[in-house]
C-alpha cells in the first residue's frame, strides 16, 4: 500500500501542514512508500530535512484501488482523485470546527466512501456526534530537543508570552482588562509571532505565563509546547485542547461538558471557557500572584506540565503513526 498525503496550497508552514509533514516522514523513514502531493506549485514545499518524503505534483497524481489518499478536513474536493481511483480515503480532522466548511451542495459525510482520523480524543468525539462514524485517533508531537525547559526562568518580572494572531482582538481585551484589574501592577508582555520553532521556544523559556488565546483548536500545540519549556499555561481550551489540558484549581471555574479521559498527569494549567476573557483576565492575574509569591503548588502544576510535553512527544507521535498503520 503506497500512501499519499494531500499538502494544501499554504505560503508557509502552518502547525497542521507540519503534523501533515510529521506523517509523511515518519512512515518513510519507516520504509514505507509515502508521498506528499502539493497542489499549488508556489506554495509552500518542505525542504532541509534529512530522508524526508518526497514530493509530488498534483498533476503527477496517478492513485490506484490499492493506495491510500490522506487528506486534511476543510478540503473535500481533494478527496475527487481517491475517490474516482477506489483508494482507501481518510479525512484527517486537525480541527473539528473545518468538518463541514467546504462540503459542496448536495454532497454529505454519509454519501462519500471516507474515513476519519481524528487529532485529539474531543475532535473524535466531535467527529462521531456529528458523522455518527468512529474514528481513530492520531496526536501531533513536539520535538522536545526544541521544546525544552530551562536551568531556571529570568528573575524579577513576569514574564508573559501569547500569540497576536490568536484571536488578537480577545488578547488585546484580556490584556487590558488585566492591566486594570492589577491596578499597574507590571508585567512583560513577550508577543511571539514571525519566528520558527527555535525562536518560539527561546522566547517561551525566557516566559514564566504563556497566555493561550487560541479557538477553535482541535489539538492545540503553543501550550503544550509552552508546558515544555517550563511556562504555567492559562487560557483558552479550543475544545480540542481537553485532549490533555487539566485545571490546577481544586474547584476549576469552568469545567467542559465531555467526558474527559484518563491521563497519568495531573492539574497543568488554568483553563477558561473559550472566549471567556473575563476569566482568562482573572485567571492570569491569579497565575502572576504565584509566582511573585513562589507559591509551592507551582511545582507540581510544572511538573505535570513536562509529563505532558513528554506524552506528547515525536517518539510518541511516531510510535501510534506506526502502530495506526499497521492496523489500516
Amino acid at each position: 500500500m503506497k500512501t499519499f498525503i494531500f499538502l494544501p496550497p499554504v505560503s508557509k508552514p502552518t502547525g497542521g501542514v507540519t503534523v501533515l509533514r510529521q506523517l509523511a516522514d515518519i512512515l518513510h523513514q519507516a520504509g514505507r512508500e509515502t508521498f506528499l502531493v502539493a497542489r499549488d506549485k508556489g506554495g509552500w514545499r518542505p525542504a532541509g530535512l534529512a530522508d524526508a518524503a518526497p514530493v509530488i505534483e498534483w498533476q503527477d497524481l496517478r492513485l490506484t484501488g490499492a493506495d491510500l489518499w490522506l487528506v486534511p478536513e476543510g478540503w473535500v474536493n481533494a478527496l475527487s482523485p481517491g475517490l474516482f481511483a477506489g483508494s482507501q480515503c481518510l479525512s484527517y480532522v486537525q480541527n473539528w470546527a473545518y468538518l463541514f466548511s467546504s462540503m459542496p451542495d448536495g454532497v454529505d459525510w454519509h454519501s462519500l466512501p471516507v474515513e476519519f482520523l481524528a487529532v485529539s480524543d474531543p475532535v473524535a468525539r466531535f467527529i462521531k456526534e456529528s458523522t455518527c462514524k468512529d474514528a481513530p485517533v492520531l496526536r501531533p508531537g513536539i520535538d522536545r530537543t526544541i521544546f525544552h525547559a530551562p536551568a531556571a526562568k529570568p528573575r524579577g518580572k513576569v514574564n508573559v508570552a501569547y500569540m497576536p494572531r490568536k484571536n488578537k482582538a480577545l488578547a488585546e481585551q484580556i490584556r487590558a482588562i488585566f492591566d486594570h484589574r492589577c491596578g499597574g501592577c507590571e508585567v512583560n508582555w513577550l508577543p511571539i509571532e514571525g519566528l520558527d520553532a527555535h525562536g518560539v521556544a527561546e522566547v517561551l523559556r525566557s516566559a514564566h505565563i504563556f497566555l493561550a488565546t487560541g479557538f477553535p483548536e482541535g489539538c492545540p500545540l503553543p501550550p503544550l509546547e509552552a508546558m515544555g519549556c517550563g511556562c504555567l499555561p492559562v487560557g483558552f481550551t479550543g475544545f480540542g485542547g481537553w485532549d490533555y489540558m487539566r485545571s490546577m484549581r481544586s474547584t476549576p471555574r469552568f469545567t467542559p461538558w465531555v467526558p474527559l479521559r484518563e491521563v497519568p498527569w495531573s492539574g497543568n494549567g488554568m483553563w477558561c471557557a473559550d472566549g471567556d476573557v473575563l476569566d482568562a483576565a482573572m485567571s492570569l492575574g491569579e497565575a502572576v500572584d504565584l509566582f511573585n509569591a513562589n507559591d509551592p503548588s507551582l511545582d507540581e502544576a510544572l511538573a505535570a506540565g513536562q509529563a505532558t510535553a513528554d506524552a506528547y512527544s515525536l517518539e510518541e507521535q511516531r510510535l501510534a503513526v506506526l502502530a495506526l498503520w499497521d492496523s489500516l
